[in-house]
């Protein structure tokens, strides 16, 4: 175990999060905050209701640049970058040729040549090498950025970076800029709330920090309230909800993938992400409520009153601001038809567990 958390990378502001007292864990060869002293339950509800702070500088950026950028990025995911606006971002995928998903991305266009990718942090160095690989083909150039990563999340989000002096929260949702040299921003996130996230050099990041904190408002918030916050809004986690085994049609995330994207099928997938829709999926993600208090944890298997596999959970947990256990899965298209009851199997017991709309929480997306 020790061999292990030596090798666990440290995030840029790793000493202010020890300042500030939070419990550490490992997550995707990092050592992340998981809960600070306000604990899991106060710093979730803290982001719904205020303006969470969250270090996500384990996620990964990459700048896309050169006249072959367009159609690498249009090559590389399901997308049309070229209908980007400057200044506009798009939830995107890399698929692979059986159209699993490897990863989900955002990408913002930033100029007539150049692009932002945000990735994730298990998938780093995998979404790297494939970028890489793709762009053989290709006249542009990839920078894998080294940046400290912010996120602030919550309805107070805005006013305390306007309050702060800090530009940017002009911007409308899915939407990004560079605010100075060295520093991106966009109006996104992961908590179904309002919310920005900037990446900049780490010897602006703490000066950003302790500007931010001059602000009551403003509250650390941990990769365990993360996790709530997102599982309330329906939001995927790479490795678990998506992975190469599910497709967009199965997650039901073909929404990402536009009319023109799909008739063009220049993207790797196409060919049998085109198959799926067509054919449609046998299985379906979809939100998932157990009755009484008890989560239901990824990996759980879901049963029919005969006891036979009708699905699995792929993530799950308490829901705070929803007041309930909630949790996300795959279930098999003709359960859901024939609207059967259907058991979550924790530890020998049987837990009724019911199709639920997602998400759990209302989305607060920043639509104006």
């Amino acid at each position: 175990m020790g061999n292990e958390e030596e090798q666990l990378k440290s995030l840029p502001l790793d000493d202010l999060h020890k300042a500030a007292g939070a419990r550490f864990g490992g997550f995707a060869g990092w050592s992340m905050p998981i809960t600070y002293p306000l604990g899991v339950m106060k710093e979730h509800l803290h982001a719904r209701e205020n303006a969470g702070l969250f270090d996500i500088s384990h996620m990964q950026l990459f700048d896309v640049s050169g006249p072959g950028a367009t159609a690498l990025l249009s090559r590389a995911c399901p997308l049309d970058a070229g209908a980007l606006q400057p200044g506009q971002s798009k939830y995107t995928f890399f698929l692979d040729e059986q159209a699993g998903i490897l990863d989900d991305l955002i990408v913002t266009r930033l100029g007539a040549a150049r692009y932002m990718v945000v990735a994730n942090a298990g998938n780093a160095a995998a979404d790297e090498a494939h970028l890489r690989g793709v762009a053989k083909d290709f006249d542009c150039k990839i920078d894998a950025l080294d940046h400290v990563f912010l996120a602030i999340q919550g309805p107070q989000a805005a006013d305390v970076l306007h309050k702060a002096g800090i530009s940017g929260t002009e911007l409308a949702f899915m939407h990004g800029f560079e605010p100075k040299p060295g520093w991106f921003m966009s109006r996104s996130g992961y908590t179904g709330e309002d919310g920005f996230e900037i990446a900049l050099p780490a010897t602006d990041a703490v000066e950003l920090v302790e500007t931010l904190f001059k602000d009551e408002r403003v509250a650390w918030v941990g990769l365990a309230a993360r996790d709530s916050l997102r599982l309330e809004a329906g939001l995927c986690l790479h490795g678990h909800d998506i992975t190469p085994d599910f497709n967009p049609v199965d997650a039901g995330l073909t929404w990402a993938i536009g009319k023109a994207v799909r008739e063009k099928a220049g993207f790797i997938g196409a060919k049998a992400l085109l198959e799926k829709i067509a054919s449609g999926s046998a299985r379906k993600r979809v939100g998932l409520k157990p009755d009484g208090r008890q989560p239901v944890r990824s990996e759980t298997v879901l049963i029919d009153a005969d006891g036979k596999h009708v699905g699995i959970v792929t993530s799950g947990g308490f829901g705070p601001s929803a007041g309930h256990p909630v949790a996300m899965g795959y279930v098999n298209k003709d359960i859901l038809a024939a609207t059967v009851p259907i058991f979550a199997e924790v530890r020998g017991n049987r837990i009724p567990v019911h199709i639920h709309p997602l998400p759990f929480t209302p989305h607060r997306y920043h639509k104006g």
